[in-house]
């Protein structure tokens, strides 16, 4: 009996997994994001440095194919040495960051910059436009604390420096992440250099100091504990060790941004799974360690949770109205108007309605009236077109914020801070040449998950069931754009890491191609 149910449970997480997943494949694979040439959708044009890109792969890939000297040098580089490669790759693009924020920092608008504002300034909490945005998004609460706390500490209030912050968190969710895979297949961390230098490579929101790129470290930094705790060959202490340091990572990660601790709802499950068909955990030592481990995950969990929750609650930095603060019923209400995400008028509605139960009153309203509207083949429709909105693009909602940067969003070709600006601005000269590059890195890692078909694990499993809590919120609550995906790239690498070796041996058997380098290992792979 147990065995059937794990493995309809089992089955249940596939069908919605790949159900949603090639929703996002596809829709990304059709993205207006990666034409070349003229972009009707954006009234913007590639320029050479696309075509130039395209070019380089396409003949990469030709003479990689048509000779084998050139090919047995791609193999020497990037699979024999890929440590060192990745490495050195993955140093640049950090040198780049680094440079890409110095000469590039501009004061952000909608959240993020109500953020800044309020936590640099002592005068500017005491407007009441402040208090008002506050007492409704009292979320953003501990955030602004903590960026309040970083600027009293440092002495430092400008927006470079929380962009430094920020590359700095972004940085150190990279190095979870790569420990994560020395722990859990330690083959594949060459492959984790390339996925994670790519990325990097086309994310500018490390100049975006908010939640999204803030939470990432906490959320690769709870995944990595897990790995180690569940690890039985790893020593006792340092099983414990993180046992705690996973209590802590996801108490910060619900004050952070609740909607990223989903991945531990997924572990649960998983793990419950688990503990249904594998005896070993029925042993007197099995049942005391999971004990033991449950014990210091509450009391670590709780005693965090006292002392932030004290921080925020006995605050004196802003006065606020707690009796304003938005229900989650808005959110959902919100979700399913127009492309399902922010709508102005709901907003504005949340600010003018006094109380609590007004709120929620007009949310639940709201979201009666959009369903009876929609019906159940409409909403159906709905949700398609969400699942669209929510995972399609590859810049991550790039510049779809109101208010994205406050100053000038058309720059001109003068000094090393315009070049750098014309590829990501507005209207800058290379800003569709942008959205190609990341749309074609996304593609890519997409495509890697997607071909990691193969034996079923129970880690590949957590991480699936993860973007499937993720999906599932975004297409319930306020969502319609990707840029509430960040959240879940930690998910998402890791994904396509651990995929990365089974999609070449699976290239392999279906094309019948042969390397003694990339051959090596299969054996163990198929054994796994």
């Amino acid at each position: 009996m147990m065995r059937k149910f794990y493995n309809f449970s089992q089955s249940t997480i596939n069908l919605a997994w790949r159900v949603l997943f090639f929703l996002m494949l596809f829709f990304a694979l059709t993205s207006s994001n990666i034409i070349i040439g003229d972009n009707a959708t954006f009234g913007t044009s590639t320029t050479m440095m696309t075509s130039g890109l395209v070019i380089g792969i396409l003949a990469i890939l030709i003479m990689n194919y048509a000779y084998p000297r050139v090919h047995a040098s791609l193999v020497s580089i990037f699979v024999t040495h890929q440590l060192i490669t990745g490495s050195i790759l993955l140093l640049f693009v950090l040198a780049g960051q680094v440079f890409f924020v110095t000469y590039v920092h501009p004061v952000s608008g909608f959240d993020a910059g109500m953020l800044h504002y309020a936590a640099t300034s002592a005068k500017h909490v005491q407007e009441i436009g402040v208090t008002a945005y506050y007492s409704l998004n009292q979320n953003n609460m501990p955030i602004m604390l903590f960026m309040h706390w970083l600027s009293e500490i440092s002495g430092q209030a400008s927006w470079l420096f929380f962009d430094y912050v920020t590359l700095f968190f972004v940085d150190l969710s990279v190095i979870f992440n790569l420990l994560s895979v020395v722990i859990v297949q330690p083959r594949a961390l060459g492959a984790a250099m390339y996925l994670h230098a790519g990325w990097l490579a086309v994310f500018p929101s490390i100049i975006m100091p908010y939640t999204d790129a803030w939470v990432l470290p906490l959320v690769s930094g709870f995944l990595l504990c897990y790995f180690v705790m569940r690890k039985a060959t790893m020593p006792l202490w340092l099983r414990g060790t993180a046992t705690v340091a996973f209590a802590i990572f996801v108490t910060l990660t619900y004050f952070m941004k609740p909607s990223s601790i989903i991945p531990v709802i997924a572990i649960v499950i998983i793990e419950l799974l688990a503990w249904l068909v594998q005896r070993k955990h029925f042993t007197s030592r099995g049942v005391f360690t999971i004990l033991a481990m449950l014990v210091l995950i509450v009391d670590s969990a709780g005693l965090t949770y006292k002392i932030v929750n004290d921080k925020v609650q006995n605050q004196t930095y802003i006065k606020l109205d707690y009796s304003r603060s938005i229900p989650a019923i808005h959110f959902m209400a919100m979700g399913v108007y127009g492309e399902g995400g922010y709508s102005e008028k709901q907003a504005i509605e949340m600010a003018v309605l006094p109380t609590e139960k007004q709120k929620t009153d007009y949310s639940i309203r709201m979201l009666k009236r959009r369903l009876q509207k929609l019906g159940g083949w409409g909403y159906f429709k709905f949700l398609i077109m969400k699942q669209r909105n929510n995972t399609a693009d590859g810049t991550f909602g790039w510049l779809k914020e109101g208010h994205f940067f406050r100053e000038n969003q058309k720059p001109n070709q003068h000094g090393i801070s315009n070049k750098l600006k014309n590829y990501i601005y507005l209207y800058g000269r290379h800003i569709a040449d942008f959205r190609f590059a990341a749309q074609l890195w996304w593609i890519v890692l997409l495509v890697i998950i997607a071909l990691g078909f193969g034996p079923r694990r129970d880690l590949i499993q957590m991480l699936r069931l993860s973007m499937v809590g993720g999906f599932m919120f975004l297409l319930l609550f306020e969502g319609g754009r990707s840029r509430y995906l960040i959240q879940y790239l930690p998910c998402l690498l890791l994904l396509s890491t651990f995929s990365f070796e089974r999609v070449v041996v699976n290239f392999q058997r279906l094309f019948g191609w042969y390397d003694l380098e990339l051959k090596k290992d299969r054996v163990k792979i198929d054994n796994e």
